[in-house]
């Protein structure tokens, strides 16, 4: 039976879909989940139900009665660009032999990197020589616009949380581009996120979260939120200085460690794996990974 708290009609959602329904309409809702997770069962199903929400998911708005069942899960939102943090787990740090920063490493990955739940990861011709890296990490979401936050009210501004997969190729992060990140990191495609975004209402605690990466079932990651260098409010905080964080804005904050360029023999993604980022309380994300083809001279 669907738990109660996936079922209950509230003012306000606590877990956030956005989904194509059986006649090509996209919408959002609530999800009725068996577990307070969304499962890999679920993802893949096509017979999730959900109850549809009217009005805007960051102001006013209602979940409704109504109940459509949901042919395929998309990414819950489509934010204009994500703020990216680098470098923030003390384990994957110690790995990569960097010293722990000051301040959190911010980079920018553009709209486009955006896909769903079951989206390919689509690895560009330049990518294709060993160098394309998943990352497991939380994804906060915004829910309130917000200037110049102390630590201790910025979890105020958040509306919720969802996992993301920040796809990196190496090679173009580091060595080629002269040690900007933005390249390596803003391929289209490059950074899967969903399945669901889950209300802060109910993930009281951002830094206490199981994380973890699966390729092809393997294990790869699998480690905890309580690892990092600046906690979930820091992070917002810090962002918020001079800057206005809008409702919808994605923060994703960081990988632990085993990620593949820190293993030995190193691990990359090839074209058929399929990888599989889960965060306790939210759910799994998952992708299969295709290589883009060759342009025919």
């Amino acid at each position: 039976m669907a738990s109660s708290s996936s079922t209950t009609i509230t003012n306000e959602w606590t877990r956030l879909i956005r989904f194509e329904d059986h006649q090509g309409n996209i919408h959002y809702g609530q999800p009725i989940l068996r577990e307070n997770e969304m499962t890999l069962a679920d993802v893949t199903s096509g017979n999730i139900k959900a109850h549809l929400i009217e009005g805007d998911v960051f102001g006013a708005h209602r979940v409704t009665s109504e109940v459509v069942t949901v042919k395929r899960i998309l990414a819950p939102l489509l934010p204009s660009f994500y703020r990216g943090i680098g470098l923030n787990y003390h384990r994957h740090a110690q790995d990569t032999k960097a010293a722990i920063p000051k301040n959190p490493i911010v980079f920018i990955k553009p709209a486009l990197t955006t896909a769903g739940p079951m989206d390919p990861i689509v690895i560009p011709t330049i990518c294709q020589d060993g160098q394309v890296d998943y990352e497991a990490e939380l994804a906060v979401v915004i829910g309130k616009a917000c200037k110049d936050v102390s630590k201790e009210e910025a979890l105020d501004y958040v509306a919720g949380y969802t996992v993301c997969n920040d796809v990196s190729a190496r090679k173009w992060q580091t060595q080629l581009c002269g040690g900007q990140w933005c390249f390596g990191k803003g391929f289209d495609t490059f950074n899967p996120l969903g399945p669901m975004i889950v209300s802060s209402k109910l993930i009281k605690d951002p830094n206490n979260l199981k994380l973890g990466t699966k390729v092809n079932g393997q294990v790869l990651q699998d480690y905890n939120t309580s690892d990092m260098i600046f906690d979930v409010a820091t992070l917002v905080s810090f962002l918020s200085q001079g800057t206005t964080l809008q409702p919808g804005e994605v923060i994703i904050t960081g990988t632990p460690h085993g990620v593949g360029v820190s293993r030995n023999p190193q691990v990359w993604l090839q074209h058929n794996d399929v990888c599989e980022i889960y965060i306790e309380g939210i759910g799994s994300l998952v992708n299969p990974v295709v290589f883009e083809k060759k342009n025919k001279l």
